[in-house]
C-alpha cells in the first residue's frame, strides 16, 4: 500500500441497527429516569414528601435486589448509586426537605457538563467515551478524523444540553412546588434529552458514512 494512502479502518464495523439500540436504551432508560419519578408521584400523593422518598428509595432497592434475584452481578455504579440514594432519603427525611433529595444529583448534572465541555478539545473527549460504551467500536474508526470531528462537536453540544438540563431543573426546584417541577422537569429533561439524542444518533450515521461503512 502506498505511503499516501489512508489505512483502511474497520470494514467489517456496522452501527447496530436503530430497533436494536432503541431495544438497548429504552429499558435502562425506563429503569433509570421514568420509574423513580413514578415512584416517587405514588408515595408523594399518597403520604406526602415522607412516602415519596421512602417509595424512590424502595424502587432503587427492589431494582438491586432482583439484579441478585436472578444472580446478575450488580454494577459498582448501581452499588453507588443505592449509597447514594439511602443518604439522601436520609437527610431529606431528617430535614423534612424536598430541595436536599433533587439537589446532589442537580449538581451531578452541572459537573457531568463541565466534563463534556472541558474534554471536548482533547484527544479523548467524553462523548466518544460514552458512544464506545453504548457502541463498541475498533480503535481505527475511533481514530479517523471525522468520527473525531463528530465527537469533539457533541462533546460540546451535550454539555450544553446538560447546562440547560441542569439550570433548568434548579430554577425550577428553588421556584415551583414538588409536584410543579416533578411533572415540567421530567418532560422537558425527556423532550430535550430526546431531541439531542436524536441529533447525535444522525451525526454519528453521518460519520459512518465518511467513512465509507455501512450504517
Amino acid at each position: 500500500m502506498s505511503v499516501l494512502e489512508a489505512p483502511p479502518v474497520a470494514a467489517s464495523f456496522t452501527m447496530p441497527a436503530l430497533p436494536a439500540l432503541l431495544r438497548h436504551a429504552l429499558p435502562r432508560a425506563i429503569e433509570s429516569m421514568f420509574m423513580p419519578v413514578i415512584a416517587f408521584w405514588a408515595g408523594f400523593f399518597l403520604a406526602g414528601l415522607a412516602g415519596g422518598l421512602v417509595t424512590g428509595l424502595m424502587w432503587v432497592y427492589g431494582c438491586a435486589a432482583w439484579r441478585l434475584f436472578r444472580r446478575t452481578a450488580l454494577p459498582g455504579m448501581v452499588i453507588l448509586a443505592v449509597v447514594a440514594i439511602t443518604a439522601r432519603t436520609a437527610f431529606s427525611l431528617a430535614a423534612d426537605s424536598a430541595v436536599l433529595y433533587f439537589l446532589p444529583p442537580l449538581a451531578g448534572v452541572f459537573c457531568v457538563s463541565l466534563v463534556f465541555l472541558a474534554t471536548a478539545p482533547t484527544r479523548r473527549p467524553l462523548a466518544r467515551r460514552v458512544a464506545c460504551d453504548l457502541v463498541p467500536m475498533p480503535e481505527g474508526v475511533q481514530e479517523h478524523p471525522a468520527m473525531r470531528r463528530f465527537f469533539r462537536r457533541h462533546s460540546v453540544m451535550w454539555g450544553c444540553v446538560q447546562l440547560a438540563n441542569a439550570s433548568l431543573s434548579l430554577w425550577l426546584l428553588l421556584s415551583q412546588p414538588v409536584e410543579g417541577f416533578l411533572l415540567v422537569r421530567t418532560c422537558a429533561v425527556a423532550v430535550l434529552l430526546s431531541c439531542a439524542g436524536l441529533v447525535s444518533l444522525l451525526g454519528f450515521r453521518r460519520a459512518l458514512r465518511a467513512l465509507q461503512l455501512r450504517p
